[in-house]
């Protein structure tokens, strides 16, 4: 392949099915955009899973590039806060989804989607982290903002825990001092949390359990829950006074079947978290909070690194929650 060539991983519409190829495509066909950003990681997050296999039509236009997000250097720019060498990364604003996205050897951005990568953050290690990395950040910075403060006893529960976003929030919040209990439900990743930092293992089924009436015993001091459905209306009944819930997945389901008293009875605190369209003061934020607070030993361990050729096998697996960690997509293999 020519050194010039943008190599791209096309998915076509065909006969009502998604079909994905491994191919090269014109610098003109590329996206509108002030920054030309030469690509080197991208990752698979549960969304791209979605998008390879076609399912919840998050994408209606093809052909289509996907990759929710991305990690690369600034080739060309007519944006005054980037220039050609300058390191970035992106999240969100719907990339990979409505706009092509970083599954791609080339790309053209606005320059507001962008974001210039901490020092302290390879290009290889920021999608290590990517998008559920980033949303956790953003998680973990709701919930101290709503009162969550280390040192304080009590648990703190990640569900989805062997999961992107679940992994690194378990990595996060330990480095801070938290008593962190992961919930999987999957027996064979419990090694594994313990190795990012997790005191305790709880077993997903064990927090499917019904409760009965609208509050059960007082238990978490903060949760993320990548989930959603039951497990979700499970932890509102059983905060702590106070306590606050970040709300991120809803994989399972996002149907909440609860009622106002854990809200009026123990001041519980539901938290929204969107990584798609969040403000870029905040996102600032989430990726200076990562470089100092992320342990990067710790990343390297949830790191799998996978050439752009073999990522459509993934996509099913991803789906199915067999993915353990990250899976960091070399697009330049």
């Amino acid at each position: 392949m020519p050194e010039d060539a943008i190599r791209a991983l096309l998915l076509e519409e065909e006969e009502g099915k998604i079909v994905a190829n491994l191919t090269q495509v014109s610098e003109v066909d590329l996206p509108d955009g002030d920054v030309t950003v030469k690509i080197d990681y991208s990752t698979l997050n549960y969304k791209d899973g979605m998008i390879l296999t076609g399912k919840g039509r998050l994408v209606r236009n093809y052909p289509h590039i996907p990759g929710v997000d991305f990690s690369g250097v600034v080739e060309t720019s007519n944006s005054e806060y980037f220039k050609p060498g300058d390191r970035v990364v992106l999240n969100g604003w719907r990339v990979g989804e409505n706009r092509w996205g970083g599954y791609t050897t080339k790309t053209r951005i606005k320059s507001d989607y962008l974001l210039h990568l901490p020092e302290n953050i390879s290009n290889k290690q920021a999608m290590g982290i990517g998008t559920a990395g980033y949303t956790a950040m953003l998680a973990i910075i709701a919930l101290e903002e709503h009162g969550l403060i280390s040192g304080v006893e009590g648990e703190i529960l990640v569900t989805g825990a062997g999961g992107g976003v679940g992994s690194v929030a378990v990595s996060i919040l330990a480095n801070l001092g938290y008593n962190v209990t992961a919930s999987t439900g999957r027996e064979e990743v419990q090694t594994f949390l313990r190795s990012l930092g997790a005191t305790s293992i709880i077993m997903r089924s064990e927090l499917e359990e019904p409760i009965k009436g609208p509050l059960g015993s007082e238990r978490w001091l903060g949760a993320i829950d990548n989930v959603g459905g039951v497990i979700l209306s499970n932890l509102l009944a059983s905060m702590k006074y106070d306590a606050s819930c970040a709300a991120v997945g809803l994989a399972a389901s996002p149907k909440l079947d609860t009622t106002v008293v854990p809200f009026l009875l123990r001041g519980v605190k539901l938290l929204g978290i969107d990584s798609v369209m969040c403000p870029k003061k905040r996102r600032i934020e989430a990726w200076e909070r990562l470089s100092k607070d992320l342990p990067m030993d710790k990343l390297s361990g949830i790191m799998k690194i996978v050439p752009l050729s073999e990522i459509v096998g993934y996509a099913d697996k991803i789906l199915q929650g067999q993915v353990q960690g990250r899976i960091v997509v070399d697009v330049k293999n």
